[in-house]
Protein backbone atom coordinates (compact mmCIF):
# COMPACT_ATOMS: atom_id res chain seq x y z
CA UNK A 1 0.00 0.00 0.00
CA UNK A 2 1.17 3.43 -0.82
CA UNK A 3 2.25 5.52 1.82
CA UNK A 4 0.92 8.67 3.26
CA UNK A 5 3.76 10.87 1.62
CA UNK A 6 4.10 8.76 -1.77
CA UNK A 7 0.61 9.28 -2.81
CA UNK A 8 0.89 13.27 -2.07
CA UNK A 9 3.69 13.51 -4.62
CA UNK A 10 1.38 11.53 -7.10
CA UNK A 11 -2.12 13.06 -7.18
CA UNK A 12 -3.89 15.32 -4.75
CA UNK A 13 -5.24 14.36 -1.37
CA UNK A 14 -8.71 14.96 -0.23
CA UNK A 15 -9.21 15.55 3.25
CA UNK A 16 -12.84 15.12 5.39
CA UNK A 17 -14.27 18.20 6.74
CA UNK A 18 -16.66 19.50 9.74
CA UNK A 19 -17.25 17.06 12.01
CA UNK A 20 -18.79 19.10 14.35
CA UNK A 21 -21.20 20.11 11.66
CA UNK A 22 -22.16 17.18 10.54
CA UNK A 23 -22.74 15.43 14.11
CA UNK A 24 -25.23 18.54 14.33
CA UNK A 25 -27.05 17.51 11.13
CA UNK A 26 -28.35 14.42 12.64
CA UNK A 27 -30.23 16.28 15.17
CA UNK A 28 -28.83 14.20 18.22
CA UNK A 29 -30.28 14.80 21.46
CA UNK A 30 -28.91 15.81 24.70
CA UNK A 31 -29.49 12.74 26.23
CA UNK A 32 -27.29 11.40 22.82
CA UNK A 33 -23.94 13.25 24.15
CA UNK A 34 -24.63 11.97 27.36
CA UNK A 35 -27.11 14.50 29.71
CA UNK A 36 -27.29 18.03 29.99
CA UNK A 37 -23.38 17.98 31.48
CA UNK A 38 -21.96 16.52 28.62
CA UNK A 39 -23.40 19.32 25.75
CA UNK A 40 -21.44 20.77 23.64
CA UNK A 41 -18.72 17.61 23.74
CA UNK A 42 -19.03 16.22 20.36
CA UNK A 43 -15.95 13.73 21.84
CA UNK A 44 -18.65 11.87 24.18
CA UNK A 45 -20.17 10.97 21.43
CA UNK A 46 -17.14 8.35 20.85
CA UNK A 47 -18.68 6.83 24.29
CA UNK A 48 -22.60 7.36 24.01
CA UNK A 49 -23.01 7.41 20.32
CA UNK A 50 -20.15 6.19 18.46
CA UNK A 51 -22.11 4.96 15.44
CA UNK A 52 -22.97 9.28 15.01
CA UNK A 53 -19.42 9.29 14.43
CA UNK A 54 -19.00 6.67 12.36
CA UNK A 55 -21.79 7.61 10.26
CA UNK A 56 -19.56 11.07 9.23
CA UNK A 57 -16.53 9.08 8.69
CA UNK A 58 -18.60 6.90 6.71
CA UNK A 59 -20.02 9.41 4.62
CA UNK A 60 -16.77 11.09 3.61
CA UNK A 61 -14.88 7.80 2.95
CA UNK A 62 -18.37 6.84 0.99
CA UNK A 63 -17.69 10.39 -1.37
CA UNK A 64 -14.13 9.51 -1.79
CA UNK A 65 -11.70 11.22 0.62
CA UNK A 66 -8.84 9.94 1.21
CA UNK A 67 -8.02 10.89 4.64
CA UNK A 68 -10.79 11.38 7.83
CA UNK A 69 -10.10 13.03 10.88
CA UNK A 70 -10.36 11.70 14.30
CA UNK A 71 -13.49 13.26 16.49
CA UNK A 72 -10.50 14.72 18.49
CA UNK A 73 -10.86 18.42 17.96
CA UNK A 74 -11.52 19.24 21.45
CA UNK A 75 -9.67 16.65 22.64
CA UNK A 76 -7.11 18.14 24.94
CA UNK A 77 -7.85 17.77 29.44
CA UNK A 78 -7.92 21.35 29.79
CA UNK A 79 -10.69 21.61 27.31
CA UNK A 80 -12.54 18.16 28.92
CA UNK A 81 -12.10 19.69 32.52
CA UNK A 82 -15.13 21.44 31.51
CA UNK A 83 -16.76 18.49 32.13
CA UNK A 84 -15.14 17.02 34.50
CA UNK A 85 -13.62 14.30 32.43
CA UNK A 86 -9.88 15.78 32.05
CA UNK A 87 -8.73 12.52 33.13
CA UNK A 88 -9.57 10.85 30.02
CA UNK A 89 -8.64 13.10 27.65
CA UNK A 90 -5.82 10.15 26.71
CA UNK A 91 -8.27 7.52 26.80
CA UNK A 92 -10.65 9.86 24.56
CA UNK A 93 -7.96 10.22 21.44
CA UNK A 94 -6.94 6.62 21.41
CA UNK A 95 -10.85 5.74 21.03
CA UNK A 96 -11.28 8.21 18.38
CA UNK A 97 -8.38 7.07 16.58
CA UNK A 98 -9.21 3.38 16.97
CA UNK A 99 -12.48 4.17 15.60
CA UNK A 100 -11.24 6.55 12.68
CA UNK A 101 -8.71 3.75 11.53
CA UNK A 102 -11.46 0.72 11.99
CA UNK A 103 -13.41 2.20 9.11
CA UNK A 104 -10.33 3.74 7.08
CA UNK A 105 -9.04 0.49 7.17
CA UNK A 106 -12.56 -1.12 5.73
CA UNK A 107 -12.42 1.47 2.83
CA UNK A 108 -8.59 1.03 2.03
CA UNK A 109 -7.53 -0.97 -0.72
CA UNK A 110 -4.26 -0.96 -2.49
CA UNK A 111 -5.12 1.23 -5.30
CA UNK A 112 -6.69 3.63 -3.01
CA UNK A 113 -5.25 3.50 0.88
CA UNK A 114 -7.20 5.66 3.11
CA UNK A 115 -5.55 7.78 6.12
CA UNK A 116 -6.58 8.78 9.39
CA UNK A 117 -5.08 12.04 10.69
CA UNK A 118 -5.99 12.88 14.52
CA UNK A 119 -7.13 16.26 14.94
CA UNK A 120 -6.11 18.74 16.92
CA UNK A 121 -7.93 22.04 17.16
CA UNK A 122 -7.81 25.32 18.83
CA UNK A 123 -9.69 24.59 22.00
CA UNK A 124 -11.17 27.27 24.57
CA UNK A 125 -8.52 28.44 25.87
CA UNK A 126 -6.33 31.13 24.01
CA UNK A 127 -2.58 31.84 25.85
CA UNK A 128 -2.54 35.31 24.20
CA UNK A 129 -5.24 36.63 25.99
CA UNK A 130 -4.10 35.02 28.79
CA UNK A 131 -6.33 32.29 29.73
CA UNK A 132 -3.76 29.47 30.01
CA UNK A 133 0.24 29.61 30.07
CA UNK A 134 1.81 28.25 27.04
CA UNK A 135 3.41 25.63 29.32
CA UNK A 136 0.11 24.27 30.35
CA UNK A 137 -1.47 24.48 26.86
CA UNK A 138 1.97 22.68 25.50
CA UNK A 139 1.17 19.82 28.14
CA UNK A 140 -2.43 19.48 27.19
CA UNK A 141 -1.67 18.87 23.42
CA UNK A 142 0.85 16.54 24.65
CA UNK A 143 -1.90 14.42 26.49
CA UNK A 144 -3.77 14.23 23.27
CA UNK A 145 -0.82 13.53 20.76
CA UNK A 146 -0.03 10.68 22.67
CA UNK A 147 -3.38 9.62 22.77
CA UNK A 148 -4.01 10.11 18.95
CA UNK A 149 -0.26 8.68 18.43
CA UNK A 150 -1.25 5.22 20.71
CA UNK A 151 -4.72 5.05 18.54
CA UNK A 152 -2.63 4.71 15.53
CA UNK A 153 -3.47 7.86 13.08
CA UNK A 154 -1.40 7.98 10.46
CA UNK A 155 -0.77 11.58 10.67
CA UNK A 156 -1.71 14.96 12.49
CA UNK A 157 -3.51 17.64 12.02
CA UNK A 158 -3.39 21.28 13.75
CA UNK A 159 -6.34 23.10 12.59
CA UNK A 160 -8.93 26.12 12.91
CA UNK A 161 -6.32 27.94 15.71
CA UNK A 162 -6.97 31.92 15.75
CA UNK A 163 -3.84 32.46 18.47
CA UNK A 164 -0.52 32.47 17.06
CA UNK A 165 0.58 30.31 20.74
CA UNK A 166 -1.80 28.14 20.12
CA UNK A 167 -0.54 26.67 17.02
CA UNK A 168 2.45 26.99 18.17
CA UNK A 169 1.90 24.76 21.42
CA UNK A 170 0.27 22.41 19.63
CA UNK A 171 3.47 21.93 16.77
CA UNK A 172 5.86 21.80 19.99
CA UNK A 173 3.58 19.08 21.48
CA UNK A 174 3.66 17.39 18.64
CA UNK A 175 7.83 17.75 17.88
CA UNK A 176 8.46 17.04 21.09
CA UNK A 177 6.19 13.46 21.37
CA UNK A 178 7.69 12.64 18.09
CA UNK A 179 11.25 13.25 19.26
CA UNK A 180 10.21 11.22 22.33
CA UNK A 181 9.05 8.49 20.52
CA UNK A 182 12.22 8.16 18.17
CA UNK A 183 14.22 8.44 21.02
CA UNK A 184 12.71 5.24 22.62
CA UNK A 185 13.50 3.56 18.66
CA UNK A 186 17.05 4.19 19.55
Amino acid sequence: MSSFLDTLKERIVVFDGAMGTNLQVQNLSLEDFGGLRFEGCNENLLVTRPDAVENVHVAFLDVGCDVIETNSFNGTPVDFAEYDIGDKAYDMNVLAARLAKRIAADYSTKEKPRWVAGSTGPGRKLPTLGHITFADLRAAYAEQVRGLIDGGVDLLIVETCQDLLQTKAALAAIFDTLKSIAHAFR
